[in-house]
């Protein structure tokens, strides 16, 4: 993975001015060190300026970028964030078509499918992605983002300039481009956060690509396309017969998603998504007479403190070690303590440039920085959950019977935090609810369906598009924070499509959670891992973690310079801060109660500090 960052104006021409342009590039493009410490690079042209942080993964020597490639006489200049996984087969396809190849790199077959294909190239690839490429034959600038924004894109639109950046931080470093927090910016960061809209950017003029878009730039202006969007059709195969269609796409897509030139191992906590990447993965390496490096995640004091919940039924780490024996996996238990993890809320907004999910954004943050210390690429198992089902607002009647967001029913919890003065103005619930409906007329529609699975559909279509979203926004820069690219088999785009249309009799059959998967996953798990309830992403049960957070944000209401005030209100924080915290009541998604409120109160008041942000109410 990489970072990527630039401007461009056709209008303009950069020449005279290349020196300080280079420079505003360069600056730009070492804000993404992280995400790319092997190498860096800096184009310029007399329409664009494109800067590069490079994470070597694939084609070592012969990768570089910016790439430039020539045809017909005229110029084109890619910088590129991402992994194509159909890479071989386009490289065949386009030899056939005369294109002579330089390198091994999957970067010079996205820059020549987009010189034979133009607009049209998105549809061509498989992967994760955001590029741009500096068109000098038709004059303009392409960008484009994968499919469901595993690979982030940000930009914006200044002074008649496209300004661009894999990370908000970026932009931030070309001139005029400034932290501002409107009305529409607060209404996300505290009645939505931390998801976040698809194209909204939070502060104030900046936005971002959004997930299965591309946009264009040139002398006319800057248009937006959706290149792929979801759709609804009737399910024709079997149960039997989409088991085995299961099977196969999540083999391949697994198979292709190990090519790396670099060290590579999977993240395993012993539940069926990660059990089920790192047992494909393991045999795939034993052929090739290789073991496979796994790793799971645990907090100090849990072998203690952990107790069951509804959320929680029981502790990764027995599981994990079954999988480890099954696999013959060398395998690291990684653990992360309480001030650790209290002290990584503070670098978990540093590389989000966001508030994010508290406690749950700090873990991996701390866990990537160390699986690092061996690895560059990981693979995961996120997204399993949004595509097949798994999460309990899948199966509650209040989900069914609500009309809001199924993993934040209660906006309460955060609006009654919010100052008076703020709340009159920003009118969160209904910001909130006119999200909500944004994302409901959006859900393909098929004709016939019974009101029952017309809203799952709606659950489904609402989980892809924004928790499985925020789950990726969240692993990708936690990871590559300390440039560990991480890729997520399950949101390979032929899966999802595949799996949404798949009807709920089929994932839930016979009553059984996930069963799809369970039923696809039977040749590769031992029967206790297959059969094995969900468990979420771990979380510390230890009570000094909660104790810390406590005391810094006690520390933060006896500022009262604090930046926080300026919207939330002191003596409903007072009051957050004197009750009981209940684990089993989250208010966002499964993880998020009590504790993680009160850090998401410290990640705002540190992100309003340290970004010196402005606030137009």
């Amino acid at each position: 993975m990489c970072g990527i960052a630039g401007f461009c104006d056709y209008s303009a021409d950069f020449t005279n001015e290349a020196p300080m342009l280079g420079e505003i590039a360069r600056k730009m493009g070492s804000t993404l060190r992280h995400r790319g410490p092997d190498e860096n690079g800096v184009f310029l042209s007399r329409h664009a300026a494109f800067a590069h942080q490079r994470l070597a993964v694939v084609d070592i020597k012969g990768g570089k970028q910016p790439m430039t490639a020539y045809t017909g006489g005229y110029r084109y200049t890619a910088v590129y964030n991402g992994e194509l996984y159909n890479a071989a087969e386009l490289r065949a396809e386009l030899e056939k078509d005369g294109y002579v190849f330089d390198t091994s790199s999957d970067t010079e077959v996205l820059l020549k499918c987009y010189i034979q294909y133009g607009t049209d190239c998105a549809e061509k690839l498989n992967g994760i992605y955001a590029f741009a490429v500096d068109d000098e034959k038709n004059g303009r600038c392409f960008i484009c983002r994968d499919r469901f924004g595993v690979k982030p894109l940000f930009y914006s639109l200044s002074g008649g300039r496209l300004v661009f950046g894999s990370e908000i931080k970026a932009l931030f470093e070309y001139p005029g481009i400034k932290p501002v927090l409107d009305r529409q910016g607060l209404c996300e960061v505290l009645g939505l956060g931390p998801a976040r809209t698809e194209g909204i950017g939070v502060f104030k003029g900046i936005n971002e690509i959004k997930p299965g878009y591309f946009g264009i730039f040139s002398k006319d202006g800057f248009t937006e396309k959706a290149y792929f969007r979801l759709t609804s059709h009737e399910h024709e195969e079997s149960y039997e017969d989409t088991v085995r269609h299961v099977r196969f796409l999540v083999e391949d897509s697994v198979e292709r998603q190990l090519v790396s030139d670099v060290p590579l191992c999977t993240f395993l906590s012993g539940g069926l998504d990660s059990s089920v990447i790192t047992a494909l993965a393991a045999n795939k390496y034993a052929e090739s007479g290789k073991t496979l490096s796994t790793y799971s995640f645990d907090f100090t004091g849990n072998d203690k403190y952990f107790r069951p919940t509804a959320f929680q039924p029981d502790a990764d780490k027995p599981f994990a070690q079954r999988m480890v024996d099954f696999c013959r996996t060398d395998h690291t238990y990684l653990e992360c303590g309480n001030v650790r993890l209290a002290d990584c809320l503070y670098n978990a907004v540093d590389a989000k440039d966001l508030p994010g999910m508290a406690d749950v954004d700090s873990s991996l943050l701390y866990f990537c920085s160390l699986v690092k210390k061996k690895h560059v690429v990981a693979l995961s198992g996120e997204c399993a959950d949004e595509i097949f089902g798994g999460y309990p607002w899948f199966h509650k009647k209040e989900a069914f019977e609500g009309h809001c967001f199924p993993w934040s029913p209660d906006l309460s919890v955060r609006t009654g935090l919010i100052s008076p003065e703020a709340a009159d103005a920003l009118q969160i619930d209904k910001y909130v609810n006119m999200r909500y409906e944004e994302s409901i007329a959006q859900v393909p529609a098929l004709s016939g369906e019974s009101p029952q699975e017309k809203r799952r559909r709606e659950i489904s279509f609402l989980n892809i598009k924004w928790f499985m979203s925020t789950l990726l926004e969240r692993k990708d820069r936690m990871s590559m924070a300390s440039g560990l690219e991480v890729r997520v088999p399950y949101a390979d785009h032929r899966i999802v499509e595949y799996v949404f249309n798949a009807p709920w009799s089929y994932k839930c059959h016979g009553g059984v959670v996930k069963s799809l998967l369970r039923d696809a996953a039977k040749p590769w798990l031992p029967a206790e891992i297959d059969t094995r309830k969900k468990s979420p992403y771990p979380k510390t049960h230890n009570p000094g973690y909660e104790k810390i957070i406590k005391e810094r944000l006690r520390h933060v209401l006896d500022d009262s310079y604090a930046p926080v005030y300026k919207i939330i209100s002191k003596d409903a924080a007072e009051k957050l801060l004197g009750e009981k915290s209940d684990y089993g009541k989250p208010w966002f998604g499964q993880l998020m109660a009590g504790p993680q409120l009160m850090a998401y109160i410290l990640q705002i008041n540190y992100w309003l500090a340290k970004y010196n942000i402005k606030i137009e109410l």
